[in-house]
């Protein structure tokens, strides 16, 4: 079975990533390194502050990190007084780091330990004013991972909502953390969450890794239709 970039499956299943599996993987990753020496890792993820500032200036919107694993981008906006948040990612370990550093500020956070796929909890959340991925979209290759991706999003956002996704584009790599990964463009977002979700920015942006190397995004900011 070849996935979405061409490239064949090696555990000979079909259908979707095993989470525990998954699961090891991150908490492997998040115990071998540093946060400021992972892959991903920004000081000040200027891109989505910028898309989070002109989607949302209401400090009570209510938004749902997911993948955010120990993200700067919520100790910033809480020091902005964004209050509502809910940060999610498969790793406890991630979140673990995220928690110890932010220390009492943490107690002002939504925590949701819960894999995207087959979800427990973020499933049960309602009238979320915007989802925000910064590079996890792109680790699900297969179809039907990609399908329970967006109807998930498409469950837990409010209609006039928004969606702020970032993935590697068309140039970028290949495989992150020793994982495949699709590439996107801002055309492809909008066919994945269909006609019900205008598109109202997209640009690309060159990441630098804290090794020196490049890493190509592109950046998508799009609002759903009200009805």
């Amino acid at each position: 079975m070849n996935n979405a970039n061409g490239e064949k499956d090696t555990d000979g299943r079909s259908g979707f990533s095993d989470s525990d599996a998954l699961r090891t993987h991150w908490k492997k990753i998040y115990e071998q390194s540093a946060v400021e020496k992972l892959g991903w890792y920004e000081e000040r993820p200027e891109p989505s502050l910028k898309l989070i500032h002109e989607a949302l200036p209401e400090k009570s919107s209510r938004i749902l990190h997911v993948g955010a694993g120990a993200s700067t981008l919520v100790d910033l906006l809480l020091e902005e007084g964004y209050e509502n948040m809910w940060v999610n990612d498969i790793s406890e370990e991630a979140l673990r780091r995220l928690k110890e550093r932010l220390g009492g500020n943490a107690k002002r956070i939504h925590w949701l330990v819960d894999d995207l796929i087959h979800p427990r909890k973020i499933n049960q959340l309602r009238n979320i004013d915007c989802w925000h991925d910064r590079a996890v979209l792109h680790f699900f290759t297969r179809p039907e991972e990609q399908k329970s991706y967006f109807k998930l999003l498409r469950k837990v956002l409010r209609p006039g909502g928004h969606v702020i996704i970032a993935a590697f584009n068309k140039d970028g790599a290949r495989k992150c953390s020793g994982l495949p990964v699709c590439r996107y463009d801002a055309k492809m977002l909008s066919q994945q969450l269909g006609p019900e979700f205008r598109l109202i920015k997209s640009f690309d942006y060159l990441y630098i890794m804290p090794s020196g190397e490049p890493r190509p995004y592109v950046y998508a900011w799009f609002q759903r239709a009200l009805t």
